[in-house]
């Protein structure tokens, strides 16, 4: 007799479920990444407090905007203005903090408002015409690319905009993303000798990691935030639907056109945090910053599991992916190894990363 059982109430086994997981692949990548570090650099300084907070910094600067691209394709969409936004934002806060004088809050705020509603606009754009949105987010990757060098130029004859730090100079807003927290704790840990103090200098006694970066607290913040809306709510089953048949959703009553538009603006913010915690940390606003970033954020989400067609993947899976980035950029270094091949390697990751998962999915599930 034919077996009736239903697949919908079928008992999956802890490692099957375990196996189908989107986050498979950048825990595999992660391990292995740590793993042949700890091998070749070990004695580098590269695990030290420095050394860890190096990579932390870098690796969570990634995660920033991998948040964002992760919630947006699995929404189904891809944004590929997330770099010139990040050039973008910066040069907006120097304009108005610096150039025009404006209190660093309420430029950093004002900034905050134009890049939610350009994100917005590329949102609506791709919902009301259809268009792919790699399309549309690629024209603006242009438009505001060719913006962040124009304004500069007409209004400061440059394409760098220094004195944000000394405009920022006792603003309340700024420390939020220019900031550090734990310093006591950081100091205690370096009186009792756990973590290194400079031995010499008008910093002699002082701890070599003096906190914890703000920049490293918005990702995490923005991570738990991601995972929770997306495994928590209703809303995060609705992005979910979104990427996953957007025409069934809306059979379903899935607003989804509003997703997709509040998942565009989400990317714009996550970029804009980047932008404004870049500028606080270098004290100036370039024109070339934040180029290629939009390709490290898609890389680092496809790293941590998520599917290209949309509806399916995971905030954690991208923090992973991200985490792999800023660990490899580092550990090239402290490796000794010539830093041009950090793409090559990275490149190699996310083959294999695509590769496992996608196979470890067709063996689980018995897809061809």
């Amino acid at each position: 007799m034919a077996d009736t059982t239903d697949e919908r109430i079928k008992e999956i086994s802890p490692l099957r479920r375990a196996l189908i997981r989107p986050e498979l692949g950048g825990m595999v990548g992660t391990v292995a990444v740590f793993t042949l570090f700890a091998l070749f650099a070990f004695d580098s300084g590269m695990f030290n407090s420095q050394g860890v907070m190096n990579w932390s910094i870098v690796s969570a600067q990634f995660m920033i905007i991998a948040v964002g691209a992760c919630l947006l394709m699995i929404a189904g969409e891809f944004d590929l203005s997330v770099g010139s936004m990040i050039g973008f934002a910066g040069m907006m806060i120097a304009v108005f903090g610096v150039v025009l004088a404006w209190p660093m809050w309420i430029a950093i705020l004002i900034t905050f408002v134009i890049c939610c509603a350009l994100g917005a606009l590329n949102g609506w754009i791709v919902v009301r015409t259809g268009l792919p949105s790699f399309i549309v987010t690629l024209a603006f990757l242009f438009i505001l690319r060719g913006f962040t060098i124009y304004i500069p130029q007409t209004v400061e004859r440059k394409t760098i905009i220094g004195g944000i730090r000394d405009a920022a100079e006792g603003d309340w807003l700024a420390p939020i993303f220019g900031g550090k927290i734990g310093q006591p704790i950081f100091q205690w840990l370096g009186d009792m000798g756990v973590i290194g103090v400079f031995e010499r200098g008008t910093r002699a006694g002082q701890p070599v990691v003096d906190g914890i970066p703000m920049l490293i607290v918005w990702a995490i913040a923005l991570i738990i935030f991601g995972h929770i809306l997306l495994t928590r709510t209703r809303f995060g089953n609705w992005i979910f639907a979104a990427g996953g048949d957007a025409e069934a959703a809306r059979n379903s009553g899935v607003p989804v056109n509003k997703v997709k538009i509040l998942m565009f603006m989400f990317t714009a913010f996550c970029a804009t945090v980047f932008a404004v915690c870049q500028v606080m940390e270098f004290g100036s606003a370039g024109a070339d910053r934040g180029l290629l970033k939009e390709f490290e954020a898609i890389i680092a989400v496809v790293i941590g599991g998520a599917l290209l067609t949309g509806g399916y993947g995971s905030v954690i899976g991208a923090a992973l992916g991200a985490l792999i980035f800023g660990v490899v950029q580092q550990g090239l270094f402290f490796a000794g190894v010539e830093s041009s091949l950090f793409r090559v390697f990275l490149g190699v990751i996310l083959l294999f990363a695509v590769i496992l998962n996608t196979y470890i999915r067709r063996i689980i599930t018995g897809e061809r």
